[in-house]
């Protein structure tokens, strides 16, 4: 009841309650009198006649129904009135969602925009592989963008399988990268756990090894007699190239030892001591397609990993010689430094190929471009030690003297080759360091090894120490490192695998020598015991007793953790002979390896 209302019926009862107006009534003589209100309300209960209150109270009760009732009646024609417009309305709607639901069948949904094939595959591309399989649950057109073939083609290429393969290659990536993991796992297992097969390059009876390079599956190995011989591991059934020498080297008697061999996927170089330098093809091997003399013994010899392009140098001569686009060879630069150069390495830019060498306290730049070689680094009193080059850094090992050991020993300085600035400075040792790998280390990453038995890896960007491992108590003599292990040989003769993160040791082997070769790539491992004397004493090189000179020729083996390692077709020809052969008693010599499983080291050699 609203206030207003409520306070005219208080007023109306108050009246009645006052008022001098009576009912009709039969009137007595005692009654004639005036007397009050409540006298009459008294007596009109007592004569049962209804209350003035109740009365009141009935006709508010129907009042309010009256008007419930009329209110109900005006809601209910105005909803007759706009049912059909509403009904008209909601129609109008559900159409409108049944077009777009229609519309979204044929195109690509990204946000309610239509974009064509070609673009939303670009914005795909973006996607990791969870990604993609989260977004292949969102709908039908949304899986059939996600599992595209040339997504899944760009993803196996970028981490690292199939690099040279094409999109129609395969009729569906997804699994030929699923397949690839998988192996790569199963490979990572056998690393760790040290199964594969194991085998020894052969050579003949009288040669003691000298040198030995490899780049992917070529192995090339110079010796004491002056032959070369170049192995492919891919091709284990193809006879090993025994490469000719030159006509000078050839005729001398008795020949020069090999000093020197590079190799890369292209072609195979070896120096004698003699200074002869020659030259093969990997492809066609047989006689040399290059030969030069120097002036003396060649002290360094570096092959460009990516192009044709070999450095040299024979004290302080450096000679440098390119290959043409049509194949012919021909010295591209010489130049004569101050000290006779120890040590060097190769890189090659976009225009030309540039070389870096150390000669005693100083790192030269040699450019075809420029005159004369240009100076990188020189500190009087601080000889280099080692040095590595990439295809944008330089790195060298520092031996400092005198006052210089109280300002944190010996260092190791990387270069940037591209503004010829120092890049970083790391090392913090009392040792000389004896070996550097950058070319092959990850990104921003640098291995080395030092005479302090300790093998560390430093990250270029912090200029920081990751990892610091005591190995060989003879000093690291070879090492190289990828993205989770650490390969290190030493001057005893262990080859010890290590994992980076735990910097814990997984598995060693050992042979006599010190490991002077170390080279992995993701499923074969080849090592290299070199001996520091060629010519040991009491130990002819005509004697027919093979075990008796076995010990001092060296030994090269090859590691393979390939998932078909274990299978027939992996063991070596010359291992699987039926002792048939004119040369049986090299065969049985082989029958020792390969083992099915790495489980020790080899017989003594």
């Amino acid at each position: 009841m609203a206030e207003n209302e409520l306070d005219k019926f208080r007023e109306r009862w108050k009246q009645e309650l006052t008022g001098k107006k009576e009912e009709s009534r039969p009137v007595f003589a005692a009654e004639t009198e005036e007397q009050p209100e409540y006298v009459s309300i008294a007596r009109s209960l007592l004569d049962g006649r209804t209350s003035p209150l109740l009365d009141r109270l009935e006709e508010e009760r129907s009042r309010r129904k009256r008007q419930y009732h009329n209110r109900t009646n005006v809601c209910s024609a105005a909803l007759q009135r706009e049912e059909p417009q509403r009904k008209a309305k909601k129609e109008e709607e559900l159409v409108d969602q049944l077009i777009q639901d229609l519309n979204e069948v044929n195109d690509i949904p990204f946000f309610d925009v239509e974009l064509p094939y070609e673009l939303a595959l670009n914005i795909f591309q973006y996607l990791d592989r969870a990604e993609l399989g989260r977004c292949a649950q969102v709908s039908r057109a949304w899986r059939v963008l996600a599992e595209d073939g040339v997504l899944w083609f760009r993803m196996c290429v970028k981490e690292g399988f199939h690099q040279d393969a094409s999109v129609s290659d395969s009729p569906c990536w997804k699994s030929t990268l699923r397949d690839c993991r998988n192996s790569a796992k199963t490979i990572r297992s056998n690393w760790k756990n040290r199964v594969g097969s194991i085998s020894q390059l052969q050579f003949e009876l009288g040669k003691v090894l000298c040198d030995v390079s490899s780049c992917d599956n070529f192995v090339l190995a110079g010796y004491t007699s002056g032959d070369v011989r170049l192995w492919d591991t891919l091709h284990w059934d193809s006879a090993a190239s025994y490469l000719k020498a030159n006509g000078l080297s050839a005729s001398t008697d008795p020949r020069p030892h090999v000093s020197h061999v590079q190799v890369n996927d292209a072609v195979a170089a070896a120096a004698y001591e003699d200074g002869c330098v020659d030259l093969w093809s990997t492809e066609t091997g047989g006689v040399p397609i290059h030969h030069y003399q120097s002036a003396g013994q060649v002290q360094a010899l570096a092959l460009s990993p990516d192009s044709p392009a070999l450095v040299s140098a024979s004290g302080p001569d450096v000679r440098l010689d390119h290959a043409s686009d049509c194949g012919y060879w021909r010295t591209v630069c010489r130049a004569q430094l101050p000290k006779t150069v120890i040590s060097d390495a190769l890189k090659i830019s976009e225009t030309c190929p540039l070389a870096a060498l150390a000669a005693g306290e100083t790192v030269y730049m040699l450019d075809p471009r420029e005159e004369k070689p240009w100076t990188l680094h020189s500190v009087y009193g601080h000889p280099v030690t080692c040095l590595d080059a990439s295809d944008s850094h330089v790195a060298f090992g520092v031996k400092r003297t005198g006052w210089a050991m109280h300002d944190g020993g010996n260092k190791i300085h990387v270069y940037s080759l591209e503004t010829s600035k120092p890049a970083a400075c790391v090392g913090n040792s009392p040792g000389d360091f004896t070996c550097i790998d950058l070319r092959n280390s990850p990104p921003h990453l640098l291995v080395c090894g030092n005479k302090d038995r300790r093998v560390r890896v430093f990250d270029l960007r912090a200029g920081s120490s990751v990892a610091s491992l005591y190995a060989h108590h003879l000093g690291v003599t070879a090492v190289q490192a990828d993205d989770w292990k650490i390969v290190s040989g030493g001057g005893e003769g262990l080859v010890c695998v290590w994992e980076m993160r735990m910097g814990a040791k997984l598995w060693e082997m050992h042979n006599r020598h010190p490991v002077r070769h170390v080279r992995f790539n993701t499923a074969t491992l080849l090592t290299a015991n070199i001996p520091d004397d060629k010519s040991p004493r009491g130990a002819c090189i005509t004697d027919d007793d093979l075990t008796a000179h076995r010990r001092h020729r060296g030994v090269i083996c090859h590691y393979d953790f390939s998932e078909d390692a274990l299978s027939q077709e992996s063991v070596l020809p010359i291992c699987r002979s039926d002792y048939s052969d004119s040369y049986g008693y090299n065969y049985n010599i082989g029958l020792a390896v390969p083992y099915d499983r790495l489980s020790g080291s080899h017989p003594s050699h």
